[in-house]
């Protein structure tokens, strides 16, 4: 999987030309994400791990975790599921996962977390694939928090790690003993309330959602493979090369490549105005989501036709592209493109947005 810190360390070693001209791997999955309905707290709750307010009992469980590639890759070895609520002034979330052996190396903040078995949270207010945030939490509770301005793709120096979610609380419960092997442990649960006033840091529009509004989310679990011995855990090793072996990544919402930053793939979450347990919210399904991804299959297959002819194409019939039209948009995309630079634009009509997708992958 594309690791921040590896990708980070690649930028400021001068390969940004490089991910400006790969080709971008197209998701080997339908699109199709998953999504949850977030439902107010009516009183805040307290950051422990534990659960137990009745505003947790009645809010609903995502589906459980799946490999981050989709169905054609095997069921997670061991469960794990998320749920959330939202106020005014923190969006919280809480992920339960069964684990038998729990173990974590790291506690200063933002180590590069994932280098232990984590959680991690990423969320886009815009749905821009641009300005999003990624959160990693270990069984310490340590966390690592980053913002992006655009996934490493797209550019070089996108990630900034010395910024902080100011006023981020976590709390966890561990049911079972922590760095001891030799012993069967259940698993963990985190707990963890994010201040939009955080978020404002980087979206100066965003004092909290509104009720009915859809942002775009995705939960990621690390998990290692280990053994025990003189009683420490050690990642298992691949016998050829001594390196430790790939870890698994499995995921709310499948992005259908190994790599969480592709956010068009992440999951939505529709905030609802209601309190939980109370009346229920319908599902509202995105009018523009097809126009949106018929402008994201552009955005690859100029980035392949890029990798092989050092240019951008200027129509859908030069980059081989059969797109089927989309309903309330003049079509085809209206392509502008230069040696280095494409935009490809579809008008709305009926009442839609005009949406365009730039050359960087920026959604507007």
């Amino acid at each position: 999987m594309l690791r921040p810190a590896l990708a980070l360390c690649a930028a400021l070693a001068g390969a940004g030309a490089y991910a400006q001209l790969a080709a971008v791997a197209h998701p080997a999955i339908a699109f199709q994400p998953r999504y949850y309905i977030a439902y107010r707290a009516s009183t805040p709750p307290r950051i422990d791990g534990q659960l137990d307010e009745a505003d947790w009992q009645k809010a609903e469980w995502t589906e459980d975790f799946v490999d981050i590639e989709g169905p054609s890759r095997p069921t997670p070895r061991f469960r794990t599921r998320a749920k959330l609520l939202w106020d005014d002034e923190y969006l919280y979330f809480a992920v339960e996962m069964e684990e038998p052996d729990l173990w974590a190396t790291l506690t200063e903040r933002d180590s590069v977390i994932y280098h232990d078995n984590d959680i991690e949270l990423f969320i886009d207010p815009e749905g821009s694939t641009h300005r999003y945030m990624e959160l990693e939490i270990n069984q310490h509770g340590t966390a690592w928090d980053l913002l992006l301005t655009k996934p490493y793709r797209d550019g070089d120096k996108v990630a900034y790690t010395g910024w902080d979610m100011h006023g981020l609380k976590i709390g966890r419960q561990l049911r079972g003993s922590l760095n001891h092997p030799g012993d069967q442990d259940q698993g963990w649960t985190v707990e963890v309330a994010i201040p939009w006033r955080a978020l404002r840091e980087s979206h100066d529009a965003v004092l909290h959602p509104l009720a009915g509004e859809q942002w775009r989310l995705n939960f990621s679990r690390v998990e290692w493979r280990t053994s025990s011995a003189d009683g420490r855990y050690r990642k298992l090793t691949d016998a050829a090369t001594g390196q430790p072996l790939a870890e698994d990544n499995w995921v709310w919402s499948p992005q259908g490549v190994v790599n969480m930053h592709y956010p068009e793939m992440w999951g939505v979450v529709q905030f609802s105005g209601q309190n939980v347990g109370g009346q229920r919210d319908a599902w509202r399904p995105d009018p523009a989501q097809a126009a949106k991804w018929a402008l994201r299959e552009v955005y690859y297959a100029q980035r392949s036709y890029f990798a092989k002819h050092q240019r951008f194409a200027a129509s859908l019939s030069q980059l081989g592209l059969k797109l089927a039209p989309v309903a309330g948009y003049v079509w085809p995309p209206r392509i502008e493109a230069t040696s280095q630079q494409f935009s490809a634009r579809l008008q709305g009509r009926d009442g839609q947005a005009t949406l365009q997708i730039d050359h960087d992958g920026l959604l507007h």
